[in-house]
């Protein structure tokens, strides 16, 4: 009996732990439960984070693909655009060199034809057509040595113009054709204004302008020949002159000076007896 009453409170016993450990059991697994749905939850969240990070991530990727591309293309287009100015400019330079090559022959080629033109009117000694046309081919693209040439041709051209219309001049000066006379003296002045006769022929328009009743436009040709030293063979003519043309215009005092000058500096001058006269009557005349 006491056996018995052992046996059962093992048993009894064996209930109570059994009981207490479905318990423990039972509480353990609503505590693992309720952790797996707390995971769960976790990781439903985590996953709804990773997908709208990925997105946000796929978005920014695309954006800045998009945005490098739009770089890229923008740079690429820049340096075609100016690919394609610099040829253009380089093409328009090339034109532009292009046509001034063939202006520069075709200005040869004017000049060439223009200097042997101008070479045959030296060889015709056609003078006063080649002073007439020197502007022309001063203007010509020549190489310096043509320029230095046909300017020496030129020149040469100038001065014995001048000389033969000087000649022609004191020709109609002779025969007292003083208009016909008066025009060679200017035209030779025209050609050559400052050559080695140019007193001369000065003084042969001072004294036509004088024949032609012109004493007014004679005495600015005659002052400064009158006043210059340099040129001794027209210094006494030009005094005797322009006393002459003063005492024309009834400048007294003045063709008394003149007189006077001519007499102090050309005691030997072959006026100097007519100008001592000459100063004589106009000291008792005025």
């Amino acid at each position: 009996m006491h056996e018995v009453d052992e046996e059962l409170r093992d048993i009894k016993r064996e209930i109570i732990e059994s009981r207490g450990l479905v318990i423990k059991t039972n509480n353990l697994t609503n505590a693992l439960s309720a952790d797996i749905k707390s995971i769960a939850k976790r990781q439903q969240s985590y996953e709804r984070r990773l997908s709208f990070n990925s997105a946000t991530t796929y978005v920014v990727f695309v954006v800045v693909v998009f945005a490098a591309l739009k770089l890229a293309w923008d740079a690429r287009v820049d340096q075609i655009r100016a690919e394609t100015e610099q040829r253009g400019a380089d093409n328009e330079r090339l034109r532009k060199e292009l046509r001034d090559a063939q202006k520069r022959d075709e200005d040869r080629a004017r000049a060439e034809a223009r200097a042997a033109q101008f070479y045959d009117l030296i060889r015709q000694g056609k003078r006063a057509e080649l002073v007439e046309q020197h502007k022309l081919i001063a203007a010509e693209p020549l190489s310096k040595a043509e320029q230095a040439f046909f300017s020496d041709a030129v020149e040469r051209a100038r001065n014995e113009l001048a000389t033969q219309l000087y000649q022609q001049g004191m020709d109609k000066a002779r025969v007292q054709r003083w208009q016909e006379a008066a025009n060679a003296f200017e035209e030779s002045q025209r050609y050559k204004k400052d050559s080695a006769i140019a007193p001369s022929v000065q003084l042969g328009l001072a004294d036509a302008y004088r024949h032609l009743g012109r004493p007014k436009d004679a005495i600015p040709i005659l002052e400064p020949l009158a006043e210059n030293g340099a040129d001794k063979e027209v210094h006494d003519d030009a005094l005797y002159l322009l006393a002459f043309c003063q005492m024309e215009l009834k400048a007294w005092n003045d063709a008394k000076n003149t007189w006077r000058t001519l007499i102090r500096r050309f005691p030997e001058s072959r006026f100097t007896a007519e100008g001592r006269l000459q100063l004589a009557a106009l000291n008792l005349q005025h």
